[in-house]
């Protein structure tokens, strides 16, 4: 392309200046009234020219246009989806404290409503393998945590603690299968043991002949030396009497939800 140009230099130059000469020539002569016929033949020749060069004109500065425009509607778009997310954020995160703050005020009315001196801690990690429910809080030794102390929240009761290190506490729930709490019916005084499955409960060693029914309020009976009386610990989800044997089957439906769990109260005064 380069040899082209520099063979063909002269020629390219002239043919330039007459396209130049005669565009002007023409553009000149549409400003004029009358015309003659020398005249009329060059704006014939340079129209097909003229023509090219207007619509080529028109179509880059449109081009342009619509690339100016996509720009700016892309950065738009981009600073418009940014405000979105951060809108978004922010919902979540007032939405989150909200429900931090329904919580809190749970077990606010908790501490209210209970004499007793309370610890309250944050569940910091948790254990839900097929052999060990547990879960860590962030209060130790440093606190005043003692091992056997009962962990609750304003639903009913958690577990009671079983490992304690300077700033941390290990807690077994009642959930566990080697966790057990001495309970009664509320409704008929019926005694039994609330004891773990793995993921519900089981009351254990109520009578056959005793009354209870499902949807009846299990709570903890204060015997046992661990748990105060009157905890909720959960409701009664089946019934089972057999013909024969001293007592029922009864399954027990948790009144926490473990999967859930994110502050807790530690009971910190001895049981009476």
């Amino acid at each position: 392309m380069r040899d082209f140009l520099k063979r063909h230099q002269i020629p390219l130059l002239i043919t330039l200046l007459v396209l130049v000469i005669a565009l002007v020539y023409s553009a000149n002569l549409r400003k004029k009234t009358t015309t003659t016929l020398f005249e009329r033949a060059v704006l014939t020749l340079t129209e097909p020219l003229q023509l090219g060069i207007d619509r080529t004109g028109t179509r880059i500065k449109s081009l342009w246009n619509n690339y100016l425009w996509l720009i700016d509607t892309r950065q738009q778009n981009i600073a418009t989806m940014r405000v979105n997310r951060d809108l978004r954020a922010r919902l979540l995160g007032m939405r989150e404290v909200v429900l931090e703050n329904q919580r809190l005020k749970r077990l606010l009315d908790f501490v209210e409503a209970d004499p007793r001196k309370v610890l309250p801690a944050l569940v910091v990690a948790e254990d839900a393998s097929s052999w060990a429910r547990t879960i860590v809080i962030d209060k130790g030794l440093r606190n005043g945590v003692l091992e056997g102390q009962p962990v609750v929240v304003a639903e009913g009761v958690v577990g009671r603690v079983i490992k304690v290190a300077t700033n941390s506490s290990r807690v077994l729930l009642v959930t566990d299968a080697s966790s057990s709490i001495a309970g009664l019916v509320e409704r008929t005084r019926t005694r039994g043991v609330v004891r773990g499955n793995g993921n519900d409960l089981n009351l254990e060693f109520a009578l056959r002949n005793d009354l209870v029914e499902e949807e009846d309020l299990i709570i903890t009976s204060g015997m046992g030396g661990v748990f105060p009386k009157g905890l909720v610990v959960g409701r009664v989800a089946a019934v089972q009497r057999n013909k024969f044997g001293l007592f029922q089957q009864i399954k027990v439906t948790p009144a926490v939800d473990f999967s859930r769990l994110e502050e807790v109260l530690v009971l910190m005064d001895p049981v009476e």
